[in-house]
Protein backbone atom coordinates (compact mmCIF):
# COMPACT_ATOMS: atom_id res chain seq x y z
CA UNK A 1 0.00 0.00 0.00
CA UNK A 2 0.93 3.68 -0.52
CA UNK A 3 1.59 4.55 3.13
CA UNK A 4 1.16 8.32 2.25
CA UNK A 5 -2.70 7.51 1.98
CA UNK A 6 -5.64 8.15 4.46
CA UNK A 7 -6.93 5.04 4.46
CA UNK A 8 -10.15 4.05 6.14
CA UNK A 9 -11.01 0.56 7.65
CA UNK A 10 -12.78 -1.95 5.76
CA UNK A 11 -16.54 -2.34 6.20
CA UNK A 12 -17.60 -5.71 8.57
CA UNK A 13 -21.83 -6.72 8.34
CA UNK A 14 -23.72 -4.41 10.57
CA UNK A 15 -21.34 -0.96 9.49
CA UNK A 16 -23.72 1.78 8.42
CA UNK A 17 -23.33 3.25 4.68
CA UNK A 18 -25.24 6.96 4.42
CA UNK A 19 -26.59 7.49 0.62
CA UNK A 20 -26.06 11.40 0.24
CA UNK A 21 -27.07 13.44 -3.24
CA UNK A 22 -24.51 16.07 -3.59
CA UNK A 23 -25.14 16.53 -7.34
CA UNK A 24 -28.88 16.38 -9.11
CA UNK A 25 -31.34 14.20 -7.33
CA UNK A 26 -32.49 10.97 -7.59
CA UNK A 27 -35.61 8.82 -8.05
CA UNK A 28 -37.34 7.27 -5.00
CA UNK A 29 -36.99 4.36 -6.79
CA UNK A 30 -33.36 4.46 -7.37
CA UNK A 31 -32.94 5.30 -3.32
CA UNK A 32 -34.61 2.12 -2.64
CA UNK A 33 -33.02 -0.01 -5.16
CA UNK A 34 -29.31 1.47 -3.45
CA UNK A 35 -30.76 0.75 0.06
CA UNK A 36 -31.79 -2.82 -1.02
CA UNK A 37 -28.17 -3.63 -2.38
CA UNK A 38 -26.56 -2.34 0.78
CA UNK A 39 -28.13 -4.06 2.84
CA UNK A 40 -27.72 -7.16 0.55
CA UNK A 41 -24.04 -7.40 1.51
CA UNK A 42 -25.34 -7.56 5.28
CA UNK A 43 -24.57 -3.55 6.14
CA UNK A 44 -27.03 -1.35 7.15
CA UNK A 45 -28.39 1.20 5.09
CA UNK A 46 -29.85 5.12 5.90
CA UNK A 47 -30.31 8.18 3.27
CA UNK A 48 -29.14 11.92 4.02
CA UNK A 49 -32.20 14.46 4.58
CA UNK A 50 -32.07 16.12 1.63
CA UNK A 51 -31.57 12.69 -0.93
CA UNK A 52 -34.82 13.53 -2.91
CA UNK A 53 -34.82 17.11 -2.42
CA UNK A 54 -35.47 19.53 -5.44
CA UNK A 55 -33.36 22.88 -6.20
CA UNK A 56 -33.78 23.41 -9.88
CA UNK A 57 -31.58 20.07 -11.67
CA UNK A 58 -29.60 19.56 -7.76
CA UNK A 59 -31.01 17.69 -4.81
CA UNK A 60 -31.62 21.10 -2.47
CA UNK A 61 -29.48 23.84 -1.82
CA UNK A 62 -26.47 24.40 -2.17
CA UNK A 63 -26.28 24.65 1.56
CA UNK A 64 -29.02 21.54 1.67
CA UNK A 65 -26.27 18.69 0.24
CA UNK A 66 -23.57 20.14 1.38
CA UNK A 67 -24.91 19.43 5.00
CA UNK A 68 -25.96 15.93 4.24
CA UNK A 69 -22.23 15.33 3.20
CA UNK A 70 -20.59 17.03 6.19
CA UNK A 71 -23.40 14.91 8.62
CA UNK A 72 -22.31 11.51 7.05
CA UNK A 73 -18.02 12.54 7.16
CA UNK A 74 -18.94 13.89 11.15
CA UNK A 75 -21.19 11.01 12.35
CA UNK A 76 -18.96 8.46 13.63
CA UNK A 77 -21.31 5.61 12.88
CA UNK A 78 -21.40 6.29 8.99
CA UNK A 79 -18.27 3.95 7.67
CA UNK A 80 -18.54 4.73 4.28
CA UNK A 81 -21.05 7.69 1.76
CA UNK A 82 -22.73 6.35 -1.29
CA UNK A 83 -23.35 9.36 -3.78
CA UNK A 84 -27.00 8.28 -4.80
CA UNK A 85 -26.46 10.07 -9.00
CA UNK A 86 -24.21 12.52 -10.28
CA UNK A 87 -25.36 14.98 -13.02
CA UNK A 88 -24.45 18.34 -11.63
CA UNK A 89 -23.58 20.45 -8.48
CA UNK A 90 -21.21 18.70 -6.62
CA UNK A 91 -18.43 21.20 -7.91
CA UNK A 92 -20.47 23.80 -6.33
CA UNK A 93 -20.07 22.62 -2.59
CA UNK A 94 -16.78 20.31 -2.84
CA UNK A 95 -14.80 23.29 -0.67
CA UNK A 96 -16.99 23.58 1.75
CA UNK A 97 -16.38 19.86 2.77
CA UNK A 98 -15.34 19.53 6.81
CA UNK A 99 -11.89 17.77 5.42
CA UNK A 100 -10.95 18.01 9.66
CA UNK A 101 -13.59 15.70 10.10
CA UNK A 102 -12.25 13.52 6.74
CA UNK A 103 -9.22 13.97 8.16
CA UNK A 104 -10.20 12.75 12.10
CA UNK A 105 -12.26 9.48 10.80
CA UNK A 106 -11.38 8.54 7.34
CA UNK A 107 -14.40 6.74 5.40
CA UNK A 108 -14.79 6.15 1.74
CA UNK A 109 -16.74 8.30 -0.62
CA UNK A 110 -18.60 6.05 -3.57
CA UNK A 111 -19.45 7.76 -7.11
CA UNK A 112 -18.26 9.23 -10.26
CA UNK A 113 -19.02 11.49 -12.92
CA UNK A 114 -20.12 14.76 -11.54
CA UNK A 115 -18.69 13.56 -8.02
CA UNK A 116 -14.97 13.52 -9.71
CA UNK A 117 -15.16 17.49 -7.90
CA UNK A 118 -15.61 15.84 -4.78
CA UNK A 119 -12.96 12.87 -5.01
CA UNK A 120 -10.31 15.37 -6.50
CA UNK A 121 -11.19 17.85 -3.50
CA UNK A 122 -10.83 14.80 -0.84
CA UNK A 123 -7.35 13.81 -2.42
CA UNK A 124 -6.27 17.25 -2.34
CA UNK A 125 -7.23 17.92 0.74
CA UNK A 126 -7.04 14.95 2.77
CA UNK A 127 -5.31 12.26 0.50
CA UNK A 128 -8.20 10.33 1.19
CA UNK A 129 -8.97 7.53 -1.38
CA UNK A 130 -12.37 7.23 -2.77
CA UNK A 131 -14.25 4.78 -5.36
CA UNK A 132 -14.90 5.43 -8.96
CA UNK A 133 -18.64 4.10 -9.58
CA UNK A 134 -21.88 3.18 -8.51
CA UNK A 135 -24.38 0.91 -7.45
CA UNK A 136 -25.99 0.74 -10.67
CA UNK A 137 -25.05 -2.50 -12.47
CA UNK A 138 -24.11 -6.16 -11.87
CA UNK A 139 -19.96 -5.29 -12.15
CA UNK A 140 -20.17 -2.50 -10.46
CA UNK A 141 -22.31 -2.99 -7.60
CA UNK A 142 -19.77 -6.39 -6.87
CA UNK A 143 -16.65 -4.03 -7.56
CA UNK A 144 -17.93 -1.36 -4.64
CA UNK A 145 -18.42 -4.39 -2.38
CA UNK A 146 -15.19 -6.02 -3.00
CA UNK A 147 -13.62 -2.23 -2.43
CA UNK A 148 -15.47 -1.48 0.53
CA UNK A 149 -15.34 -5.10 2.79
CA UNK A 150 -12.29 -6.54 1.44
CA UNK A 151 -8.83 -5.29 0.98
CA UNK A 152 -7.65 -7.38 -2.39
CA UNK A 153 -5.95 -5.43 -5.13
CA UNK A 154 -8.35 -5.08 -8.29
CA UNK A 155 -6.84 -6.27 -11.66
CA UNK A 156 -8.49 -5.01 -14.69
CA UNK A 157 -7.87 -6.15 -18.47
CA UNK A 158 -8.63 -3.61 -21.68
CA UNK A 159 -11.92 -5.19 -23.35
CA UNK A 160 -10.40 -4.92 -27.26
CA UNK A 161 -14.15 -3.79 -28.16
CA UNK A 162 -14.25 -0.63 -26.28
CA UNK A 163 -13.82 2.65 -27.96
CA UNK A 164 -10.94 3.66 -25.73
CA UNK A 165 -9.18 0.40 -26.36
CA UNK A 166 -7.95 1.48 -30.21
CA UNK A 167 -5.64 3.70 -28.10
CA UNK A 168 -2.49 2.22 -27.12
CA UNK A 169 1.19 3.74 -26.16
CA UNK A 170 3.43 0.79 -24.93
CA UNK A 171 5.41 0.49 -21.50
CA UNK A 172 4.83 0.15 -17.71
CA UNK A 173 4.20 3.04 -15.14
CA UNK A 174 3.24 2.57 -11.42
CA UNK A 175 1.70 5.69 -9.59
CA UNK A 176 -1.21 6.75 -7.70
CA UNK A 177 -4.36 6.21 -9.67
CA UNK A 178 -5.98 9.84 -9.96
CA UNK A 179 -9.00 10.82 -12.05
CA UNK A 180 -12.47 10.48 -13.29
CA UNK A 181 -14.29 12.41 -15.81
CA UNK A 182 -12.55 14.77 -17.94
CA UNK A 183 -14.63 17.95 -17.85
CA UNK A 184 -14.97 17.76 -13.78
CA UNK A 185 -10.46 17.29 -14.01
CA UNK A 186 -10.71 20.07 -16.36
CA UNK A 187 -12.72 22.27 -14.19
CA UNK A 188 -10.12 21.69 -11.30
CA UNK A 189 -7.43 23.12 -12.44
CA UNK A 190 -6.30 25.66 -10.10
CA UNK A 191 -9.55 24.73 -7.75
CA UNK A 192 -8.14 21.19 -6.02
CA UNK A 193 -6.63 19.73 -8.17
CA UNK A 194 -4.02 17.20 -6.74
CA UNK A 195 -0.59 16.65 -8.02
CA UNK A 196 -0.72 14.24 -10.99
CA UNK A 197 3.81 14.08 -10.91
CA UNK A 198 4.31 10.40 -10.89
CA UNK A 199 0.46 9.45 -11.06
CA UNK A 200 -1.21 7.64 -13.30
CA UNK A 201 -4.24 9.48 -14.54
CA UNK A 202 -7.59 7.91 -15.06
CA UNK A 203 -9.75 9.58 -17.83
CA UNK A 204 -13.23 8.43 -18.67
CA UNK A 205 -16.30 11.10 -20.89
CA UNK A 206 -19.75 10.81 -21.64
CA UNK A 207 -20.54 13.77 -24.09
CA UNK A 208 -20.80 13.78 -27.62
CA UNK A 209 -18.01 16.74 -29.09
CA UNK A 210 -14.28 15.82 -30.43
CA UNK A 211 -13.64 19.72 -29.95
CA UNK A 212 -15.14 19.74 -26.55
CA UNK A 213 -12.55 16.69 -25.48
CA UNK A 214 -9.58 19.01 -27.50
CA UNK A 215 -10.48 21.61 -25.46
CA UNK A 216 -10.17 20.06 -22.04
CA UNK A 217 -7.11 18.21 -23.11
CA UNK A 218 -5.69 21.34 -24.25
CA UNK A 219 -6.78 22.76 -20.66
CA UNK A 220 -4.80 20.37 -18.79
CA UNK A 221 -1.70 20.24 -21.13
CA UNK A 222 -1.30 23.86 -21.22
CA UNK A 223 -1.66 24.21 -17.41
CA UNK A 224 1.01 22.06 -16.88
CA UNK A 225 -0.67 19.56 -14.84
CA UNK A 226 0.11 17.10 -16.59
CA UNK A 227 3.40 17.46 -16.37
CA UNK A 228 5.84 14.40 -15.15
CA UNK A 229 2.71 11.90 -15.35
CA UNK A 230 3.62 8.51 -15.41
CA UNK A 231 0.90 6.86 -17.85
CA UNK A 232 -2.76 7.25 -18.89
CA UNK A 233 -5.37 5.24 -18.48
CA UNK A 234 -8.31 5.53 -20.20
CA UNK A 235 -11.98 4.33 -19.32
CA UNK A 236 -15.66 4.84 -21.52
CA UNK A 237 -15.57 6.94 -24.46
CA UNK A 238 -18.09 5.39 -25.77
CA UNK A 239 -19.82 8.61 -26.13
CA UNK A 240 -18.04 8.90 -29.79
CA UNK A 241 -18.72 5.37 -30.99
CA UNK A 242 -19.53 6.00 -34.63
CA UNK A 243 -19.06 9.19 -34.77
CA UNK A 244 -16.76 11.37 -36.95
CA UNK A 245 -16.00 15.17 -37.21
CA UNK A 246 -14.67 16.76 -41.00
CA UNK A 247 -12.65 13.25 -41.04
CA UNK A 248 -11.86 12.79 -37.50
CA UNK A 249 -12.83 10.18 -34.46
CA UNK A 250 -12.31 10.63 -30.81
CA UNK A 251 -9.40 8.02 -31.45
CA UNK A 252 -7.77 10.84 -33.38
CA UNK A 253 -8.17 13.64 -30.95
CA UNK A 254 -6.87 11.65 -27.86
CA UNK A 255 -4.22 10.14 -30.23
CA UNK A 256 -2.83 13.46 -30.93
CA UNK A 257 -2.95 15.12 -27.44
CA UNK A 258 -2.13 12.43 -24.94
CA UNK A 259 0.69 10.66 -27.70
CA UNK A 260 2.88 14.39 -27.15
CA UNK A 261 3.01 13.11 -23.48
CA UNK A 262 5.69 10.13 -24.35
CA UNK A 263 4.58 8.09 -21.37
CA UNK A 264 2.22 4.68 -21.90
CA UNK A 265 -1.43 4.81 -22.44
CA UNK A 266 -3.88 2.16 -21.91
CA UNK A 267 -6.76 2.23 -23.38
CA UNK A 268 -10.25 0.04 -23.17
CA UNK A 269 -10.30 -0.25 -18.90
CA UNK A 270 -14.20 -0.82 -18.14
CA UNK A 271 -14.71 2.07 -16.33
CA UNK A 272 -16.96 5.39 -16.57
CA UNK A 273 -20.57 5.69 -18.45
CA UNK A 274 -22.82 3.92 -21.31
CA UNK A 275 -20.48 0.96 -21.12
CA UNK A 276 -22.74 -2.06 -21.98
CA UNK A 277 -24.12 -4.27 -19.12
CA UNK A 278 -24.84 -8.21 -19.46
CA UNK A 279 -28.22 -9.79 -18.98
CA UNK A 280 -30.88 -7.25 -17.21
CA UNK A 281 -28.25 -4.54 -16.62
CA UNK A 282 -28.40 -2.09 -19.76
CA UNK A 283 -25.48 -0.17 -18.66
CA UNK A 284 -22.16 -1.24 -16.06
CA UNK A 285 -19.41 -0.51 -15.36
CA UNK A 286 -15.99 -1.52 -13.05
CA UNK A 287 -15.31 0.59 -9.80
CA UNK A 288 -11.61 1.55 -9.27
CA UNK A 289 -10.33 3.00 -6.20
CA UNK A 290 -9.28 6.37 -7.09
CA UNK A 291 -5.71 7.41 -4.68
CA UNK A 292 -4.58 3.78 -4.59
CA UNK A 293 -1.19 2.61 -6.09
CA UNK A 294 -2.00 1.23 -9.60
CA UNK A 295 0.69 -0.61 -11.93
CA UNK A 296 -0.15 -0.39 -15.69
CA UNK A 297 1.11 -2.36 -18.72
CA UNK A 298 -0.38 -1.14 -21.70
CA UNK A 299 1.05 -3.47 -24.05
CA UNK A 300 -0.58 -6.74 -21.97
CA UNK A 301 -3.75 -4.28 -21.21
CA UNK A 302 -3.40 -5.03 -17.79
CA UNK A 303 -4.04 -2.27 -14.83
CA UNK A 304 -3.46 -2.87 -11.38
CA UNK A 305 -4.81 -1.38 -8.46
CA UNK A 306 -4.35 -1.81 -4.59
CA UNK A 307 -7.18 -1.08 -2.04
CA UNK A 308 -8.00 1.72 -0.37
CA UNK A 309 -9.11 0.10 2.81
CA UNK A 310 -7.01 -1.69 5.67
Amino acid sequence: MNDDMLHAPRLKPGDLVRLVSPASYPQQSDVDRQIKTVESWGLRCDAGKHVISRFGYMAGTDEQRLADLNDAFEDPEVRAIVTTRGGAGAYRIASGINFNAVRADPKPLIGFSDITSLHLALQYHCNLGGIHGCLFGSAAKESVRQLLMTSESVTLSRVPETVSAAISYPGCATGKLIGGNLQLLAASVAVHLPSLHGAILFLEYHRTGLGTVDRYLTQLLQSDILHGVAGVVLGSFECSRGYSDRGWTMIDVLNDRLGQLGVPVLGGIYAGHDLPGQGDDEFDQSSLPLGSMATMDAEAGILTIEPIVC
